[in-house]
């Protein structure tokens, strides 16, 4: 995330919480999407991790056996995921990516972070890299406009039929979705989305 995307208090924010993030159990529906995913692509296949974190769920997709481009914005997440043996940089939003490049982009709450105005424009590249067939997996909290948390991390939130939209108006067609409500890093209780779509061919 560059600084329009993300201001410098919600990278603060991740900076001084890898322990913290790392000891959130993943929600039961969050696993199954993640083995989804996984399922769903070929031995070999390259994804993007967008937003990796610490490499928790890029550990789970290289050891499905998956090439996995794992990148995040924050330093001391990337430091994180070398140390778990992942191959993980240091990218923004806006340094992705080329076309047809992914055979799978798993986007697990992280364009979330991205201006409310700006998301949209950020899945329709991410399409534009896929492969045909490609699948893109984007989990993000539901709501309406944008807000801080309790934590002070900048949010975007939209309603599961404007996120179909998005996915519907990039290309992309919606395959599964699954809503909920859960807690994360900051502790409130959140609905969400996790949605799965494939780029037609």
């Amino acid at each position: 995330m560059t600084q329009t995307d993300a201001d410098a208090q919600t990278l603060a924010v991740y900076e001084q919480s890898v322990d913290r993030y790392e000891a959130v159990p993943m929600l039961p529906e969050h696993i199954a999407a993640l083995n989804s995913f996984a399922d769903a692509l070929p031995k070999g296949a390259r994804v993007l991790d967008l937003g990796c974190g610490p490499g928790l769920q890029a550990e789970t997709l290289t050891k499905a056996g998956l090439a996995v481009d794992a990148v995040d914005a924050t330093e001391a997440f990337v430091a994180a995921a070398i140390a778990r043996g992942i191959d993980a940089r240091m990218a923004t939003f806006e340094d992705l990516p080329g076309n047809r490049v992914y055979d799978g982009i798993w986007a697990s709450f992280s364009l979330l972070h991205a201006p409310r105005d700006a998301v949209a424009d950020h899945v329709a590249r991410l399409a534009g890299a896929l492969t045909a067939d490609g699948i893109f997996f984007l989990g993000m909290k539901t709501g309406e406009g944008e807000a801080r948390d309790e934590i002070g991390r900048f949010y975007s939130y939209f309603s599961v039929d404007e996120l179909h939209t998005m996915l519907t108006d990039a290309g992309l067609t919606v395959i599964d979705t699954v809503t909920g409500n859960g807690k994360g890093l900051s502790g409130s209780d959140d609905s969400y989305a996790l949605i799965q779509a494939r780029r037609d061919a």
